[in-house]
Parts: structure tokens; C-alpha cells; sequence
């Protein structure tokens, strides 16, 4: 009892002192004579999950949690202990081949029957819910079933590393009580490189500080690569307003800043409370607010003040989604009072942190094929604003923005010839840590819409084993499918291309818009949550954030055909050929978005059509259905 109330970082309250007192006097009677290691609030590094109990025995690691006086097992305590073992076997290097049994211990319920383990592939048990009279028996029968399979030193297993990929709503969580980068990611090579980005960016800040000199750095990556992990670790490390060096985060994403900014303000809140401290939510999400901003509000308080902005460091997610100069203008025109107008976005936000007399910092992030709506400049505009307006300006940017995908290469044959360029390549973020179980997903998805049929064929092969993927034409089979594989509390939804408009006949209607924050952070128990599979998310809704599972509800807006993909927008009572070649660029995108959601796994739905209605004729879907298959996608159809 001393112990863990030395080692407890909270407050240790009467309550907490007498469910440890019930725990360790359990414990005793239940696992005399038995022999194995136990270790009581293991802490699950870096993400801050703290499990009652940990034993070790034989070779099969018991993860238990025990709810002292419980009487009935809540389908949340289920997914706690269920998620903790998960959390093991994926990210803790020396649990990845053991057996792994979660326990729920209710003390107030009665003996339950049908407590044996039912493990999956991965050797993860589903979750047993049992009274405290009834470890040992399982116990016992466990061992008896299952041999020991890989022998465990518990000293060398409790040191072992432990390598995250957390969510970017758990990542957030993460930077903002302080820990780095490093921290909350794998060590693998892709992840270092996230290490090593971060560093780079931290170091370009200190070093326009200490020189007093203004420079912009532009940080790519592949979808997932981590991105705005390094934007949020910069902007974390320097959150205090009045500090000589404050960040800021913006982002022109609406729902990923509103989904940020609501986890952070109830994880803040949590943990405050659990301290002891009286708070209160409103005061906690102003100083959110503070932290991560709308990159339209930011620009707006440019308007109305001539004076800098209080930040020096300004960190630009998403960058390449920043309007084009008939966009703002246009935007200016309309909705500010300002006919007069005449720059673009990335133009305009440079000029605004250009108004600081010695040294400022901009930081873009870039992702490649990712904008999605009109008027959205590209990373080009950045670069033409630099070349035509800022010569003092000091560029430091990766060598992978000279990739087709980017638009780039003329003006980086420019740009390249000045003093002031500086190409680097460790400002790329290469592996994709969205989808932990594949580093290969992004890559699979850019050779599938870019008809590379071989490469994503090739790449299918690889992801298979880890990623699990399926193709159908039953709506109802889908949904089946992804909520036969999610565990715990792991998250899946429906998601669809905005422009998916002949889904209705299977309750999917993308004009209905969903609330972001709900349908990320409401309980499987909310209707509004992506677990009811009810409400699918947009390609503007799901940017920049992910889900475990994912169902691809694929239209007759994008459709296969013998000489690639043919582009189509609803209109009125009949689909219209798409002629523009951004709006193709748009949509092309769109499902690249889409398809790069998922970090476990992904079904696509692509619905059979009906002859009799001319919206949805067979045709429409059957081309890209047949081009899913000779891929290698798991059919789930007879």
C-alpha cells in the first residue's frame, strides 16, 4: 500500500485507498501457492493508461481489472480491459507473441458460467467478466488448456519497449500534458524520422530566434506519416502566450479542429478533476482555444489590426488546401467588404507574419493529392508568393516537393537557384503510421487510383496478412464484416465521397451532415456516434483524422472503366460527365481520403445497381467492383 501511494500521481483518496486494500487482499487469497510475477497499476507508457493488475504466469500474460463492488459487468469496464490488452499485444515489443487473457473482475456480481477464454488469431482472448471466487478456477483452467508457448522473464517483459501509433485525437491527448513526439511513437524507421522532422523544425525556430531572421519550412509526407503530430509537438512545446518563441497551430480543417479541441478540453478536465481540482469545462476550452485556432480566424484578425500577431511561430496544417487568389478574392469581396482584394491565402498569411520587424517563423505541412475542394491553390501558391514577394525570406523545404504529385517542379527549378533555398530531405515523413499494421496502405491506395494495377497488386499481397480488406455489394455484409473485426472500444463508421449522392436507397445520404465531434467522440451507445453505422463522413469531415476500421461506401461518382476512371457529378435527376480537370483532381482525391482512413483494416461497399432506375444502372458500379477484385480484395459475395 506504501508503494503505490508513493507512486501514485494522483491525489490517493479514502475510496482509492480501500478498493487497493480490497484488490491486494483478493489478490492474496486467490493466488496463493500459485507460481508466476504480478505487478499492480502497471502504467502503459506514454499514454497514460494505468491497468489494476498484471499477471504472469507460464508463459500467458492476465491482464485484470477489478471493479471493487460492481454488481453487473458495464459493456465499457468490458472494452477497458479489452483495450489495455490490445495495447500490449500491438505497441509492447515483448508481448507481441504471447498469449494474452483480459479479466474483468466485478466483485459485486454472482458467478457467472461460459468464463472460458475465446482467443482470436492474434492469441488476444475476448475480455471473461467474473467475480473474485472465480479467478482461480479460471486461472487454473487456463493453464491446464494452454502450455506454456514462449517462456517470460518478468524484469526483462516490464522493461521491454513500448512503441505506440496512437490516434491523432490520442496524440493530441499526449503532447498536450508534454510529453514529445518521441514519446507517444513507434521507434521503428518511419517513426524516427518523425523524431528527427521535429527536431529539424525546433531547431529552424531557435535558430530565426537567435539570428533574428524570418524563415519558412515546408514539411511533407505521405497520408498518416505524421504530419500534424509535428506541427502539434512544435506548437505544444511552446504553448504559453507572452513566451518569446509561442506557436500556434491552425488549421483551415473545421472538423478536425473541433474534434481536437473538444478531446483535449475533456481529457484536461478529467485529469484535472481526478487531481483533486475544482475546474471548469469553459475555462478549460478557452485555453484550448489558444493552442489550436481555425486558420480563417487568424487570417480574419489580420484584417481588422495592421499591428503583428502575437505569435511567433506560425505552424499552417494542411497547407496545400490554402485558396488561390480568385478564391480569396472572391471570399474577400463577398464576405469582408474589401472589392479591393488581389492575393491569395498563403500571399496573405505570409505578409502577416511579415509584419514582425526581426524574425518570424512559418511552418507549412503538406500532404500530396490531398486537396479536395475548389479553389484550393496547392503548395505552388506558398511558392509563388515566396518568389514574387518575400525575398528575405529563408526556405527550407523537403526535395519530395518536386514529385508530380505536388505541381511544383518549375517553380522549385527556380526557386533552387537562390542562396536562400535549402533542401532537406529529413522535412519528409516517408511511412504512413496511421495504419500501424501497415506501413504500405498509402502506397497501395496511390497505385490503385493511379491504375497501376500490378504495383497495387503487389502491395495488396504485402498489406493482406496484417491489413484486412473486403470488397461487397450487401450494404448489410459490410457493416457485418467491420463490426465482426473491430475489439474493444476500436473505432469504425461509414464514410463516402461528398459527391456520392445514389446511395440513398441504402440509408446512406451524404446531404444529411453529421456532427464531427459526436460521431468521433460520442459512445457506441449514441446514435450519433460512427459506431451506429447509421451517418457516413464526407472526405471533409474525415481529413486529417482516422478511424480503426473503415466501410468505403464507393458511387457511380468515380468509375472504372477500360481506359481508367470516368468522373461524374450529380445534377438535378442524372449524373453529368466531370470536363474540369481540377474538379476530376478534386474528386480523384476525395477518394484518396477516403481510402486512406482506416489504421486496421477497410471493407468497400460498391452497391450492385438496378436496372430499373436509370441513377444506378449496373454498369455504373460493375467496372469498378471487377477492378476491386483483380486487385485481390476478399470478396465477401457467393
Amino acid at each position: 500500500m506504501g508503494a503505490l501511494v508513493t507512486n501514485s500521481e494522483f491525489e490517493v483518496t479514502l475510496g482509492q485507498r480501500d478498493a487497493w486494500t480490497a484488490t491486494i487482499q483478493g489478490l492474496h487469497a486467490e493466488l496463493a501457492d500459485l507460481e508466476g510475477s504480478i505487478f499492480l497499476e502497471f502504467i502503459i507508457p506514454r499514454m497514460g493508461s494505468r491497468v489494476d493488475a498484471i499477471l504472469i504466469m507460464d508463459g500467458t500474460i492476465f491482464v485484470v481489472e477489478l471493479k471493487v463492488g460492481a454488481k453487473e459487468v458495464a459493456t465499457a469496464d468490458l472494452n477497458q480491459v479489452w483495450d489495455y490488452a490490445l495495447d500490449l499485444k500491438n505497441f509492447h515489443e515483448a508481448s507481441h507473441e504471447l498469449r494474452i487473457v483480459p479479466i474483468l473482475i466485478a466483485t459485486g456480481i454472482p458467478a457467472r458460467a461460459g468464463t472460458e477464454p475465446n482467443f482470436a488469431e492474434d492469441l488476444v482472448a475476448r475480455p471473461v467478466a467474473i467475480n473474485l471466487a472465480q479467478l482461480r478456477h479460471l486461472l487454473d483452467s487456463i493453464l491446464r488448456a494452454y502450455p506454456p508457448n514462449v517462456p517470460i522473464d518478468p524484469s526483462q517483459w516490464a522493461a521491454s519497449s513500448y512503441r505506440p501509433t496512437p490516434t491523432i485525437i490520442e496524440a493530441a491527448r499526449a503532447l498536450y500534458r508534454h510529453h514529445a513526439v518521441e514519446d507517444i511513437a513507434r521507434h521503428d524507421a518511419g517513426a524516427t524520422n518523425l523524431g528527427v522532422t521535429s527536431k529539424r523544425v525546433e531547431d529552424l525556430i531557435e535558430e530565426a530566434s537567435r539570428k533574428h531572421k524570418k524563415v519558412i519550412c515546408l514539411v511533407t509526407g505521405v497520408p498518416g506519416a505524421g504530419k500534424t503530430l509535428v506541427g502539434l509537438n512544435v506548437a505544444t512545446r511552446r504553448d504559453a502566450p507572452g513566451s518569446p518563441t509561442h506557436a500556434v497551430f491552425l488549421s483551415g480543417n473545421g472538423p478536425l479542429v473541433a474534434v481536437l479541441r473538444e478531446a483535449l478540453t475533456r481529457d484536461e478536465v478529467t485529469r484535472r478533476r481526478a487531481m483533486g481540482q475544482r475546474v471548469r469545462k469553459g475555462v478549460v476550452g478557452s485555453s484550448v482555444k489558444s493552442f489550436i485556432q481555425n486558420v480563417h480566424h487568424f487570417r480574419d484578425e489580420a484584417l481588422v489590426d495592421a499591428t503583428p500577431p502575437v505569435d511567433r511561430v506560425a505552424i499552417f496544417d494542411e497547407a496545400q488546401r490554402a485558396w488561390d487568389a480568385r478564391q480569396t478574392s472572391n471570399f474577400m469581396r463577398r464576405r469582408k467588404g474589401r472589392p479591393d482584394f488581389n492575393q491569395s491565402e498563403p500571399e496573405f498569411l505570409i505578409s502577416y507574419m511579415d509584419r514582425h520587424a526581426d524574425w518570424a517563423v512559418v511552418v507549412c505541412l503538406v500532404g500530396g493529392g490531398q486537396e479536395i475542394n475548389t479553389g484550393e491553390a496547392g503548395i505552388v501558391a506558398w511558392l509563388d508568393a515566396l518568389e514574387r514577394h518575400f525575398p528575405k525570406w529563408e526556405i527550407h523545404l523537403s526535395p519530395n516537393l518536386a514529385d508530380s504529385e505536388y505541381g511544383t517542379h518549375q517553380l522549385l527549378s527556380q526557386l533552387g537557384e537562390q542562396h536562400r533555398v535549402h533542401f532537406e530531405p529529413g522535412l519528409h515523413l516517408a511511412v504512413s503510421m496511421r495504419s500501424f499494421r501497415a506501413d504500405s496502405a498509402s502506397a497501395f491506395v496511390k497505385a490503385l487510383l493511379d491504375c497501376e494495377q500490378g504495383r497495387a497488386v503487389e502491395h495488396l499481397q504485402h498489406l493482406a496478412p496484417r491489413f484486412p480488406t473486403a470488397i461487397t455489394r450487401n450494404i448489410n455484409r459490410a457493416k457485418e464484416w467491420i463490426r465482426g473485426h473491430a475489439r474493444g472500444s476500436e473505432r469504425y463508421g461509414l464514410v463516402a465521397s461528398s459527391k456520392a449522392m445514389r446511395l440513398k436507397p441504402h440509408a446512406i445520404d451524404v446531404r444529411v451532415p453529421i456532427d464531427p465531434v459526436q460521431w468521433f467522440l460520442a459512445e457506441e451507445s449514441d446514435p450519433r456516434s460512427s459506431y451506429f453505422l447509421e451517418d457516413a463522413a464526407t472526405e471533409f469531415q474525415v481529413q486529417g483524422l482516422e478511424l480503426d476500421w473503415v466501410c468505403v461506401n464507393w458511387d457511380a461518382d468515380l468509375r472504372k472503366n477500360t481506359k481508367g476512371w470516368s468522373y461524374h457529378d450529380y445534377r438535378g435527376n442524372r449524373w453529368m460527365n466531370i470536363k474540369d480537370g481540377n474538379n476530376k483532381k478534386y474528386l480523384k482525391n476525395a477518394y484518396r481520403v477516403l481510402l486512406t482512413r482506416a489504421r486496421q483494416g477497410m471493407v468497400i461497399f460498391v452497391p450492385p445497381g438496378d436496372s430499373k432506375d436509370a441513377t444506378r444502372l449496373p454498369e455504373f458500379y460493375d467496372g469498378t467492383y471487377q477492378y476491386l477484385k483483380d486487385l485481390g480484395f476478399v470478396t465477401l459475395d457467393a
